[in-house]
């Protein structure tokens, strides 16, 4: 059980009145507080699918198509001040939405299952109270490539943390809703940014599972496109901004591990 004792020391786990006296000193750390935080529940409607790779030919000739998972691979996070109120920041938040469809392609009488995977760009600003900073923190680090006598060499201070706050983010894995294939009608949807535009390290996470059967997606290259994809996600996270902070706590002793 966490909250046994052995040896007469306080181990990990529930405390109780005879482990208050067994404090020895106060320690000074430095720890992330939290100043403000916001818990969003978005329901991302319709937003259109983007394709590493060019599968119009797939995308116009599909009668249906299924969502059959959706992950959050990267999310970009900005903090700017807010002018008219002090201490508060806008945070602009870019979740890269990863999704996995399947495709029922008509073939020969019957009806083929494709399964492609497509990139949703979701883009949300909230209003947090960060408190005001009015310093700047600088560390000591190292690089491992200079030496003089086989040392390393303290090369000076790096900036860790200027006078914004740090925004996290914390997120569950989205609830795949819905898919459809939408007619483009009279004009052509450019409601959303192009693949070119995806960093790579992110597009790279939709990768290829057959080159020659990706290169049979594009079809003919005047090909106009009458159709795109979209679907629809649930979205749970949490936005917190935190600052540096030091903290006088009590402590009772180093954390040894316990033998088992």
């Amino acid at each position: 059980m966490g909250h046994e004792k052995h040896h007469d020391k306080v181990v990990p786990g529930l405390l109780n009145e005879k482990d208050l006296c067994k404090v020895r000193e106060a320690v000074c750390i430095q720890v992330e507080k939290i100043y403000d935080s916001c818990r969003e529940k978005d329901c991302i409607e319709n937003a259109r699918v983007i394709f590493k790779h060019n599968i119009q030919n797939i995308v116009n000739e599909a009668i249906n198509v299924k969502v059959r998972c959706a992950e959050v691979v990267d999310v970009y996070a900005d903090i700017e001040e807010v002018p008219f109120k002090r201490g508060f920041f806008t945070v602009d938040v870019k979740f890269f939405i990863r999704v996995t469809l399947d495709f029922f392609v008509p073939d020969d009488g019957g009806v083929d299952i494709v399964t492609r995977r497509g990139l949703v760009v979701f883009d949300k600003k909230v209003i947090l109270f960060g408190s005001e900073g009015n310093v700047k923190i600088f560390k000591s680090h190292f690089k491992g490539d200079c030496r003089i006598d086989k040392k390393e060499i303290n090369l000076g201070s790096k900036l860790q943390q200027d006078n914004l706050p740090i925004a996290k983010v914390e997120v569950a894995e989205p609830i795949a809703l819905n898919a459809k294939i939408q007619d483009v009608l009279d004009k052509f949807f450019e409601d959303c940014c192009c693949i070119d535009q995806i960093p790579r390290g992110i597009a790279d996470t939709l990768g290829v599972d057959d080159e020659d059967d990706c290169n049979d997606d594009i079809g003919p290259a005047n090909q106009v496109p009458r159709r795109r994809v979209v679907v629809s996600l649930g979205l749970f996270s949490i936005i917190k901004l935190v600052r540096l902070v030091q903290l006088l706590i009590p402590a009772f002793d180093f954390c040894f591990p316990n033998n088992i």
